[in-house]
């Protein structure tokens, strides 16, 4: 299971937001840095994609 964000961190997270944030802001916010972190764990568990075949995969 990844990561997840803690109750520090995502306080900090919502102070940092500007005051005219909405509620929606802030959910669209905690769940990109979620994702974020998800996407780390994956990688150090070594699901990660290479360079190479992600720029094939996009047919670059």
């Amino acid at each position: 299971m990844p990561e997840q964000l803690t109750r520090d961190q995502i306080i900090e997270t919502l102070r940092e937001m500007p005051p005219n944030a909405t509620i929606d802001d802030a959910i669209e916010r905690l769940v990109f840095l979620a994702k974020i972190e998800e996407g780390l764990a994956e990688l150090d568990a070594g699901k990660g994609v290479p360079h190479d075949e992600a720029k094939r995969r996009l047919g670059l």
